[in-house]
């Protein structure tokens, strides 16, 4: 995969990220995704590429969304899968939270998991701990596998949960273990990053949310060195044929990081919010600051980007 796509896909996310950073605390959810789906498709359409959305906004070609099956960019040799989110984190903008996104992945055709718009149970974690979690084990046998991977003790450990009530007892468990918790209410794929960060304060992610969230966070991780397994939650009888015509011949199946995003994967974020690993948006008369970050998987490569936006162009980026 062409390296300079890795600058390419930054602008696409800046796009968005500024377009929706105008709703940032209004209190309208609907208005801030709309307007950085509608920036992130105008930015995929500039590129020469032949691009198809994996995972997207949803699994129909409904007007608002960058949908599922939908093809974009301007055409060309590279046939490239996108696994997007123009805003993640759409309550935490437009309340004005911290740690909101614009966030797309980029792989080679084939290369991502078609995960439908389903839950999943997701553990991620970083570098050190690579190898050392299971679905099968307990959240306390996690954790401790984990500190022993690190060096610590269980106490010394921070995991960062959705506060959601289907979570009870995980959290219950967590702290009966000894371990420390970090609630979070929206955001997960910026929650799985932290766990790669140096000084983040965060060592694991557990719990369950989006399987589109998941196939991202597992292709941010993969050019992080960290580690990501994940099971789809697949109950109704629905959801499970929904799932099989998307590929997914076991409903039970517990995915690696490399099975959820294989091959050469780029990933690229800008903060919408101010968040753990990016800064948000920062306006002043006539332009903007952003922030972002983006990877490759093939060398390890992770570049910051502060950028200076001046409007009165008439371009974003």
């Amino acid at each position: 995969m062409n390296r300079n796509f890795a600058l390419e896909f930054v602008r696409v996310t800046e796009a968005a990220a500024l377009s929706c950073s105008r709703y940032m605390g209004r209190g309208d959810e609907k208005l801030a995704d709309q307007a950085a789906v509608d920036a992130m498709r105008e930015a995929l359409n500039s590129i020469e590429f032949d691009g198809r959305v994996v995972i997207g906004e949803g699994e129909r070609d409904e007007a608002p969304m960058l949908y599922i099956g939908e093809k974009v960019g301007k055409g060309g040799s590279a046939r490239l899968d996108l696994a997007l989110d123009p805003l993640e984190g759409t309550t935490i903008c437009a309340n004005g939270l911290n740690n909101s996104i614009s966030v797309i992945a980029i792989a080679e055709d084939g290369n991502f998991l078609h995960a439908p718009d389903c839950y999943m149970e997701k553990i991620a974690v970083g570098p050190e701990a690579m190898g050392a979690i299971d679905l099968n084990h307990t959240p306390t046998q996690n954790l401790k596998e984990i500190a022993k991977a690190k060096k610590c003790l269980v106490s010394d450990l921070t995991a960062i949960i959705l506060d959601r009530p289907r979570h009870q007892e995980l959290i219950k468990e967590v702290r009966m273990s000894g371990a420390r918790i970090w609630l979070i209410g929206d955001g997960d794929v910026s929650a799985a990053i932290a766990t790669t960060q140096p000084g983040s304060g965060v060592d694991v992610l557990f719990g369950t949310g989006g399987a589109p969230e998941g196939v991202i966070a597992a292709a941010a991780l993969r050019c992080r060195g960290g580690d990501f397994v994940g099971r789809l939650i697949l109950k109704k009888d629905d959801e499970i044929a929904r799932a099989r015509k998307m590929g997914i011949e076991d409903p039970n199946k517990i995915y690696s990081i490399h099975q959820l995003a294989k091959g050469n994967v780029m990933f690229s974020a800008t903060g919408v919010t101010q968040g753990t690993f990016l800064n948000g948006i920062r306006l002043f008369p006539g332009g903007a600051y952003s922030h972002s970050i983006v990877m490759r998987s093939e060398t390890g490569t992770v570049r910051y980007i502060q950028t200076e936006h001046h409007f009165k162009t008439g371009h974003l980026v």
